[in-house]
């Protein structure tokens, strides 16, 4: 809490990237129950990790800075004199096979102004009071995002397990992974769950309990219903309007134009498509749009649908043609329609199956 707030502030500066987990190991010895000695581990998005070592029972003194990547190295030496306080390392990474092996050159002094560094973090905090503008990289916010770093690094060193940053907006009754984004103006129910690379563009409306795999786009202005689950890399565009518990498998494709040309707008042209309640959509299947997919509908992996489909209607293949009846428990039923998996009984209707009455 003390000597690790320099270097988290750092990182986070440094990393153009969102932190997703947080771990700590460390040990108490001059007193029991405050830990002197600290290894913090920091993951963030795009595979890059920051590892900060602090302790009080060091018996050298080192305030040191090392950023390492694939076209160099840089090192921050606080205890260095000032013209040798950064020095940059044009090492480079070659491989021979699955072996790495490193180009290693002279150090380049990076030379700096000798200014206290205390000296301007006062000259700037008497700035920011007689002009009521905080500085643009050291505020309040700052001291927020540096804070709930360190209480997360505290209850992992408790736990002595690592702990995500599951809260991208926390006390709203759903979960944003911090990788995902919701514009504003998107409403987002209770109990709703975004997951990593997904957004939620202005307009839309995610209800109740939805769950949102990875790589999902949604919107403008789409719709989702109450516990539906969208799997990983599906886009539901604006036209789209999905009831509660509908399935959409992986990658699945919806449209919202007949004719897209990249250099005609026609954004004025959007063909609506409805997924009514309890459809299932499977794997890799396309939607052409301007069609309704009645309740409980099953689209088997692969299929595109150009056409309405019935209620409990199965539709496979290219194009996509009925195939048989699904029961709303998900099971194939026979030619007696009545379920072989939860004895539901149903009879052929205009616009597909309903429950018939014992």
């Amino acid at each position: 809490w003390s000597l690790a707030p320099h270097d988290i502030s750092m990182a986070l500066a440094l990393v153009d990237a969102p932190l997703l987990e947080v771990q700590a190991v460390g040990g108490g010895w001059l007193a029991s129950g405050h830990e002197d000695m600290a290894e913090a581990f920091l993951s963030f998005g795009g595979g890059v990790s920051a590892t900060i070592s602090v302790s009080w029972l060091h018996p050298v003194k080192e305030q040191r800075l090392c950023v390492i990547g694939l076209e160099g190295m840089g090192v921050f030496d606080d205890t260095a004199p000032w013209e040798e306080k950064l020095v940059v390392y044009p090492h480079k990474i070659r491989w021979r096979g699955n072996v790495p092996f490193a180009d290693k050159a002279e150090g380049e002094a990076v030379p700096l102004a000798p200014v206290p560094p205390l000296e301007s973090q006062c000259l700037a905090f008497l700035k920011a009071v007689a002009t009521r503008v905080p500085p643009e990289d050291s505020h309040g916010e700052e001291a927020l995002k540096v804070l709930s770093v360190l209480a997360r690094l505290d209850k992992s060193l408790k736990s002595r397990l690592p702990v995500p940053f599951e809260d991208a907006f926390p006390g709203k009754g759903h979960q944003i992974h911090p990788t995902a984004f919701a514009d504003p103006g998107a409403v987002i129910g209770d109990g709703a769950r975004i997951w990593h690379f997904s957004h939620v563009l202005a307009g839309s409306v995610i209800g109740e309990n939805v769950n949102i795999g990875q790589n999902v786009v949604v919107g403008p202005r789409a719709k989702i219903g109450r516990g539906s689950k969208i799997q990983n890399n599906v886009s539901v565009y604006e036209g789209v309007e999905i009831e509660e518990d509908v399935f959409c498998g992986p990658s699945m494709v919806f449209t919202n134009v007949h004719n897209p040309r990249a250099f005609i707008g026609r954004m004025g042209e959007l063909k609506k498509t409805l997924v009514r309640k309890g459809a299932s959509i499977g794997a890799n299947a396309t939607i052409v749009c301007g069609h309704e997919l009645g309740e409980y509908c099953f689209i088997a992996a692969g299929a595109v649908v150009a056409s309405n489909v019935k209620a409990h209607a199965l539709m496979a293949g290219v194009p996509a043609r009925q195939a048989g009846w699904m029961c709303v428990c998900g099971v194939r039923l026979p030619e007696s329609l009545i379920c072989p998996a939860c004895a539901k009984k149903y009879k052929e209707a205009p616009g597909g199956l309903e429950e018939a009455g014992d």
